[in-house]
């Protein structure tokens, strides 16, 4: 997804490695074959690793019920730029990365709340 990397780089984090910054913003790629678009992107934000999120996720632990059945894999190269962040930055970028997803064209986004 071209359209979605392009778009995360265009936002910035102003807290990125600063001290304090704890939160983490991460990216899902989603896959439903029922879907006429079958791929999307779910955008998230925690206080622990990704990978241990995303494995949350998939046990069905604090789950999106979006990433629990159609979570294929992270994508780091659209968050990693991000990473770590303070908490009131990652609750302004989470929604804001989710609707450039949706403005860049991603026909499926989910999370960014």
């Amino acid at each position: 997804m071209p359209e979605a990397a392009r778009a995360a780089r265009q936002l910035r984090a102003t807290t990125a490695g600063t001290k304090g910054a704890h939160h983490t913003l991460y990216v899902v790629l989603l896959k439903d074959t029922r879907r006429l678009d079958r791929w999307g992107l779910y955008v998230g934000q925690t206080t622990l690793d990704p990978d241990l999120r995303f494995d949350q996720h998939k046990t069905g632990y604090k789950a999106s019920r979006h990433v629990n059945r159609f979570g294929v894999r992270l994508l780091p190269e659209l968050f990693e730029h991000f990473n770590p962040l303070r908490r009131w930055e990652a609750v302004e970028l989470e929604p804001a990365l989710a609707e450039a997803f949706r403005y860049a064209g991603v026909p499926w986004v989910e999370g960014g709340h």
